[in-house]
Order: C-alpha cells, then sequence, then structure tokens
C-alpha cells in the first residue's frame, strides 16, 4: 500500500507504475510500445502467476489456519516458484530482448517483480540451477545499491511477521 496525500494505491504494480510516471529518471520502461508491452508481460507473469500463491497472506493461512508444517510449507512455495521460474527461464532462453536484465541492459519494471520473488526463493532454499538466467539477472540487480538496499533484511522491521 502507498497513500500519498489522501491517495491510496494498492498492488505492487499499479504503485511501480504510478512511481515511474512521477519520477520517470531512470525510466523503468522502455520508450518503444513493443518493448514496454513485453516488459509489462514479463512483470504480470511474476506478479499475477508467481506472487500470488506465495505471498504472506497464503503462506501464513497455511500455517496457522491450516497447521502446516514448515517443511510442507517449503514444499508449497518451492513447487510453485519452480512451476513460475521454469516458465519464466524458458521464455527469456527463448526470445531475444533479454541482456543484462530481464529486458535489455538496466532495470525494468520486470526486475523490481522479479527480485523480490528470487529473495523468496533463497528463503525457502529453492535450487536456483535450473534458472542461469534469472541467477544472472539477480546478479546484476544485487551490484546496484537499489536492488541490494532494498533487501528484506536492510529494512527497519526486518525479522517483523
Amino acid at each position: 500500500m502507498l497513500e500519498i496525500n489522501g491517495l491510496v494505491l494498492t498492488e505492487s504494480l499499479a504503485i511501480v507504475e504510478y512511481i515511474e510516471e512521477m519520477y520517470p529518471d531512470p525510466p523503468l520502461l522502455p520508450v518503444m510500445p513493443a518493448e514496454r508491452a513485453r516488459v509489462r508481460s514479463l512483470a504480470q507473469i511474476i506478479a499475477c502467476d508467481i506472487h500470488p500463491i506465495n505471498n504472506l497472506r497464503v503462506l501464513k493461512y497455511l500455517r496457522n489456519d491450516l497447521g502446516t508444517s514448515e517443511d510442507a510449507i517449503r514444499a508449497w512455495y518451492n513447487h510453485w516458484i519452480n512451476e513460475g521460474f521454469a516458465a519464466l527461464e524458458t521464455r527469456l532462453s527463448s526470445e531475444r530482448g533479454c541482456g543484462t536484465f530481464l529486458h535489455g541492459d538496466t532495470p525494468t519494471l520486470a526486475d523490481v517483480a522479479l527480485i523480490p520473488q528470487v529473495v523468496n526463493a533463497t528463503t525457502y532454499q529453492l535450487d536456483l540451477s535450473p534458472y542461469p538466467i534469472i541467477q544472472r539477472i539477480f546478479a546484476s540487480a544485487m551490484a546496484l545499491p537499489a536492488f541490494s538496499s532494498a533487501l528484506p533484511a536492510h529494512q527497519p522491521d526486518a525479522g517483523v511477521i
């Protein structure tokens, strides 16, 4: 959630696009419409297909309401992140456009969506070796302060669930 002067925005992609429109430098979306659509498509694969099934609300429900063990939660998380990452990796390896980041050589909206999912995958001890492109993109992002300083461990509420 983001609140600015009474305006309440929810949903990560809407918030990031709002920030992009208010502070367009550096841009998170390419100039060309086809490239913008590709970036949005990649971001939506992550935000719509991967993230919802593994978000904190779902994990809390599994843990607290269903009494699911931590091992079973890890298996759940890893199953679904594997499904999503496998589809994403296949797409990235079969189409042009991927560079240092998901689209080209500068971070985009899609990378902003991807990096938290990679961080979460490592938290749940997912083997990332089947995803060399995703690993390479993650390493590139972590070399940038904008991403590395945003890691959960660097936040004031680190450890609070």
